[in-house]
């Protein structure tokens, strides 16, 4: 293999290469990437490492590693009781039921956001982030002040036998809020860089409006649908304060898994919450994959 220093021409007459740039030698037998130009590169990338360490690694370490105290009987034990089979069953399935409802409404919100200007429209946009400013226990309360028997949309469902408040819907109800705002976001900058040309083009071959959506929107927007739901569902699936406020926590019926990790914790059992949080993420992380490859494709595909 040849190397050629930075100061050598690549062909006779031609230009000198520009550092930080991949050069091929005389022989054209390999390649040497030169030094960056850029200054801090060693220092900055250091700090990156160290700092991704600290607040992800080292922590994911420590939820890895702590439940096998408990040794391998242990830890199956101690993930297969029935109280956290239903708790597990019941985060996962009404997270991904929450991210399925937001997909149709966070893409009608996130189309009328970007498409249309009318009168109150800053404001509106304001109130899609106000799940994510508000805290979390207070969301919770508000949420069960409006759908108590009592409250102003619990009272008229009640006549009808709907029951919101410290029920399974009740947590759908508050992972719905959450998760709004993810699906909106995601799909807005999309939106955005959609060339009406195609529709207009569409629109001239004769297409009518619900066939311009079905054929021309919908199938590139699906890889940003997929991340909005992605998005989604990771947010439901930990969250916390909005929902135990309004699900009643009963065990084997509106018990949340981080609920159940929180009680045993205060339990002094932290090898059996770590179970729990791994199951949690090992589960969490299989979904993403499995959303990420799945986006990865549609993109490649669309391409």
């Amino acid at each position: 293999m040849t190397f050629m220093p930075a100061s050598r021409k690549v062909v006779d007459g031609g230009p000198e290469p520009a550092l930080g740039h991949l050069t091929r030698g005389p022989a054209m037998t390999g390649w040497f990437v030169q030094r960056s130009a850029l200054p801090g590169f060693v220092p900055t990338f250091g700090i990156t490492l160290l700092w991704l360490s600290l607040i992800v690694l080292v922590p994911l370490s420590a939820l890895v590693l702590r439940p096998w105290e408990l040794g391998l009987a242990g830890v199956w034990h101690s993930v297969t009781e029935p109280r956290v089979l239903a708790a597990l069953r019941l985060s996962f399935s009404t997270a991904a039921l929450a991210a399925a409802v937001n997909v149709p409404f966070g893409l009608l919100i996130a189309w009328v956001m970007v498409r249309y200007r009318f009168p109150g429209r800053n404001l509106a946009d304001s109130l899609i982030d106000m799940p994510l400013a508000l805290p979390t226990a207070v969301a919770g309360i508000s949420l069960t002040a409006l759908f108590a028997p009592k409250g102003w949309i619990g009272a008229i469902l009640a006549p009808l036998g709907i029951k919101v408040a410290y029920t399974p819907l009740g947590i759908l109800v508050a992972l719905i809020f959450v998760g709004l705002p993810f699906m909106v976001r995601t799909l807005e900058p999309v939106i955005m860089e959609l060339p009406l040309e195609a529709e207009e083009a569409a629109a001239t071959l004769g297409a009518t409006r619900s066939q311009i959506i079905r054929r021309v929107v919908l199938p590139a927007l699906l890889p940003a649908l997929l991340a909005g739901f992605g998005a989604a569902l990771a947010r439901g699936v930990g969250e916390y304060g909005s929902v135990i406020f309004i699900a009643g926590n009963m065990p084997m019926i509106s018990e949340i898994a981080p609920l159940l990790i929180v009680i045993r914790l205060e339990q002094l059992d932290y090898a059996g919450a770590a179970a729990l949080g791994l199951i949690m993420l090992l589960v969490s992380f299989g979904i993403l994959l499995l959303l990420n490859l799945l986006e990865r494709r549609m993109s490649v595909q669309r391409a």
